[in-house]
This record gives C-alpha cells, structure tokens and sequence, in this order.
C-alpha cells in the first residue's frame, strides 16, 4: 500500500468500522429503552404491520368488552328486579288464598284486597325502575337487544325482552284486578299460578341468556391476553440479550476509537521520510 497524505485507506476501514458499531449500539439502547425489537415500520415492515393488526383488534375486543359488560349489567338489573316480583307474587298468593274464604267479615275482605292491591302497584314500581343506561328488558318497551361479540363487529349475543308488566303474557293479573269477593278471588287464583310459572319460566330464559353473556366474556378476556402475548412474541425486546449486547458494543465502540486514532496517525510516518538526518 503506498503512503499517501491525500488517502488514508485504514482510517477509512476503521472510520466505517466505529459507524457501523455506533448505528449497532443505537440500535440496542432504542430496543432497551422502548422494550421493543420492533418499534417501527423501518425495524421489520413485514412484522411490525402483522403487529399492528393484532393491536388494531386487540382495541377492537375492549369494544367488545365494554359491550358484553353493559349486557352484564342490564341482564342482572333485569333478574334483580325479575326475583323481587317472584316474592311479590309470592306474596299475593297469601292474600289471594286469605280471601278465597267466605267466612271473613267485609273489613277483612277490604284489608286484604288494600295489601293485594299494594303489591300490584309495587310490581308495577318495580317493572319501571328496572333499567340500566335507558334500557329495560321487563316493561316490554324492546324485544331483544343486541352486543357485540367479535372484533368485526358482525357477531351478535341477544338479550330478549321478558315483559313483566301486569295483564301481559307472563304475569296474566291485570292491575285491575280485586279481591273484594270470593268469585274475584278465584279468578285471581287462576291467573296468579299461571303468573308464577310463567315468571319462573322468563327468569330462567335471562338466567341463560345472562350466562352466556358470562361465558363469552370471559372467552374474549382470554382472547384479549393471548392476541396481546403474541405481539409481545412478535415485537418484544429480550432485555437481558440486549443488555449484554450493548456492553459488547461499548467495548467495541472503544476499540473502533482507538484504532481510528492509530490510522489517522498513519501520514505522521511520512513527515519522517523526509527529515535530514
């Protein structure tokens, strides 16, 4: 190799040399300081945009989420209120009964008729504040209410309506309804034990519906976790590599430093070739 003042070939191979240790170390404390292997689109293209899917329907699934918990919660103001009027009925059973008696007095009669009427007027109390976030399922105002169950958006789980309201199809006593004769009282009868089935029969479609809400949340909390380890897999930083990695690099940076300084000492030779001697 001649001596040139102009070139200096191994100062360029050991320049080149610290760059290229330089851009390495950067690299290592960017993946140290964000956790990440992969932070960016220049990183891994093809991984980050698999990453950036899975991101996009992990956020999709806490939509999801957040839709099954409203379901959650209607479903269990809906059998809440649902069970109280299954005592209430309970309870207007005894009055109903009581008053099926002709030997009682009138006064009897009208008291029992007054707590009778009492109860109506509680179910029907009861019925109107079952409702959570403008949704009711027991005073027919809806059918059946729909959540989403998936990140697309295209999968559905239904809550159905279970009217409760007096005089319907479940609960068949109108809020008319009195106790003030015997006859009235059978009648009453009739309907209330029809009522009582029927009511345990719509608590225990909600019962099923709100446990399928349960099940298929619990399903896309699980979804959750493991859509948000497999970006981890994907782009997560091993930090104990890392770390010995930058201290291999520090040490390399080091020596680059130094063997750049001893090319660019390299041309000081010349100056001696041409001393007197």
């Amino acid at each position: 190799m001649p001596f040139s003042v102009h070139t200096n070939a191994a100062a360029l191979v050991a320049l080149q040399s610290l760059n290229k240790t330089t851009q390495d170390l950067q690299q290592v404390q960017d993946r140290i300081n964000t956790g990440l292997a992969i932070s960016t689109a220049k990183d891994n293209a093809a991984v980050w945009a698999i990453a950036q899917g899975q991101r996009a329907d992990i956020g999709s699934l806490g939509a999801v989420k957040m839709s099954l918990d409203r379901a959650t919660s209607i479903a269990d103001v809906a059998s809440t209120a649902g069970q109280t009027i299954s005592d209430l009925l309970v309870q207007m059973k005894e009055k109903v009964t009581a008053a099926m008696d002709p030997s009682i007095d009138t006064a009897s009669r009208n008291a029992l008729d007054s707590d009778f009427k009492s109860i109506l007027r509680q179910i029907t109390q009861v019925v109107t504040n079952a409702n959570f976030d403008g949704a009711n399922l027991l005073d027919g105002s809806v059918n059946q209410i729909k959540f989403i169950a998936n990140a697309q958006a295209n999968g559905f789980i239904t809550l159905s309506s279970q009217n409760l309201t007096l005089g319907g199809t479940i609960i068949t006593v109108p809020s008319t309804a009195s106790l003030t004769t015997v006859t009235f009282a059978t009648q009453v009868l009739a309907q209330l034990t029809t009522s009582i089935s029927n009511t345990n029969q719509a608590l225990g479609n909600l019962g099923s519906q709100s446990k399928q809400i349960a099940n298929h949340a619990d399903f896309v909390s699980k979804l959750t976790d493991q859509l948000t380890n497999g970006v981890g897999n994907l782009v997560d930083a091993d930090l104990a590599k890392e770390s010995a990695r930058l201290q291999a690099l520090q040490v390399q940076q080091q020596l680059g430093t130094q063997a750049l300084s001893i090319a660019n000492q390299a041309p000081q030779v010349i100056l001696s070739l041409f001393r007197n001697g």
